[in-house]
């Protein structure tokens, strides 16, 4: 099937490259010349395990292309997606400004019928808004269909190649089984494609967000509690989890979330439920549970410090808002590293991916260290942000010999707290009890 992906961001570079790695013959538009011509040339301008590789093989063979040539795009197409960006406004709402603008470039450049997916995040309706904008610009027949990505950064290949399930939200029988042939060769395996309405299909976006963004909040405020009677969220979670009606997915105590999806969604649900004379105040305490949450870890260090901090020096291990990615979007490091700066301190880090995307955000004002080690030399304490696999098994003595005292708050629970305090480690985790050495 020949398909066209209008937008090169995280969504639409996953998608079109998956739907050539099934044999499609795929177009991807972007406006940004210079991230086109890097594509072409191999160089992808985001960290996910799998997809350069992909890229590579599918540009070779001829299936995957990069064009910032909209005409050529649609009119190659039979399916177009928009899969741009809709950013957060400062009233929680979505900016659909690139929305509207590709609605009306692919409604102007159509030369027959297409059907157009609106594979971007969108609030519930914007189906009818698009709808709208390509009929005011083309005579030609289209059929919109809504259908939402439900991929998880460090994890989007798999994600796509094997769904869970497909939402496809549409009006028209044809469209609908279109898109559902096109999806076909990924869910051979039995996952199904659930074609419903597309007002449905959009709301099923934000609610299966927002919902597994209320189990991270929910397990992070019982984790507090813990904290305050001596009881330990690892044994709680276990006990939560294992019954069958509940499961262990999204129960891990952290720092919150953070990312594209979660915070935006969130907020966007709410705003359309204010919008719509509707209170979502679940939703809103979820919010700011998740806001409290990211203050976490930054609480801890500095009562142990007895707010005494101008002039230290902290190590800080992990930048992205979780591994296997180099996205810092409301990474709870960053709220942590700007308090530790405002209060006179010294910074050094290290992550595996998201050292580049750190420099954009703190410049000078921090050190950046390619070895996990170098990031600790001569540091008052080491304060953990994001659970790559590599951190899990560190040399605990070099560790404790490279720290000035063997000082650690761990934001994502990466060891035990009784292993750490025999190894003669003061250690600060989350909803588990803390280990305070004496020298």
């Amino acid at each position: 099937m020949r398909v066209c992906v209008v937008g090169t961001g995280y969504v639409g570079l996953v998608a079109g490259t998956c739907f050539a790695e099934s044999g499609n013959d795929v177009i991807c538009i972007d406006i940004d010349e210079a991230k086109i011509e890097a594509l072409r040339q191999g160089r992808v301008p985001i960290y996910e395990p799998g997809l350069e590789e992909l890229i590579k093989r599918n540009v070779e063979e001829g299936r995957l292309a990069f064009s910032t040539d909209m005409a050529t795009g649609v009119r190659h197409a039979l399916v177009v997606f928009i899969a741009v960006g809709t950013p957060q406004a400062n009233d929680g709402s979505s900016d659909l400004t690139a929305v509207r603008k590709v609605a009306q470039e692919v409604g102007q450049c159509m030369d027959g019928y297409r059907v157009i997916v609106i594979k971007s995040t969108v609030p519930i309706g914007t189906h009818r808004m698009v709808n709208g904008i390509i009929d005011e610009n083309t005579t030609h027949k289209f059929d919109i269909v809504s259908n939402p990505e439900f991929m998880k950064e460090g994890a989007a290949i798999e994600d796509f190649l094997k769904p869970d399930r497909v939402v496809v939200g549409c009006a028209d029988d044809r469209a609908g089984e279109i898109v559902k042939d096109l999806y076909s060769p990924f869910c051979r395996g039995g996952a199904p494609i659930l074609i419903m309405d597309n007002a449905s299909a959009e709301m099923t976006k934000y609610a299966a967000n927002s919902l597994l963004a209320t189990r991270i909040s929910f397990v992070n405020d019982v984790a507090n509690l813990c904290e305050a009677v001596g009881a330990d969220i690892a044994h709680v979670r276990q006990g939560v989890g294992m019954d069958k009606r509940l499961g262990m997915s999204f129960l891990y105590a952290g720092l919150g979330y953070g990312g594209s999806c979660f915070p935006k969604d969130v907020r966007s649900i709410i705003h359309t439920a204010n919008e719509n004379g509707l209170d979502f105040g679940l939703l809103k305490a979820v919010d700011e549970t998740n806001d409290r949450q990211k203050e976490r870890l930054f609480g801890k260090i500095k009562n142990y410090f007895n707010g005494t901090l101008e002039g230290r020096t902290f190590g800080v291990w992990g930048l992205a808002f979780k591994p296997r990615t180099d996205d810092m979007r409301e990474a709870p490091a960053i709220g942590l590293i700007e308090e530790l700066l405002s209060h006179g301190c010294t910074v050094k880090v290290h992550d595996p991916e998201a050292m580049e995307v750190a420099e954009k955000i703190f410049g000078d004002r921090i050190t950046y260290h390619q070895r996990s080690y170098d990031a600790l030399e001569d540091a008052d304490a080491l304060a953990v942000c994001t659970e790559w696999n590599e951190f899990r098994r560190p040399d605990f003595d070099r560790l404790r010999a490279l720290l000035k005292e063997p000082v650690v708050f761990d934001g994502r629970n990466l060891w035990e707290p009784s292993q750490m305090g025999e190894m003669g480690f003061s250690y600060f985790p989350i909803g588990r009890p803390s280990v305070k050495h004496n020298a």
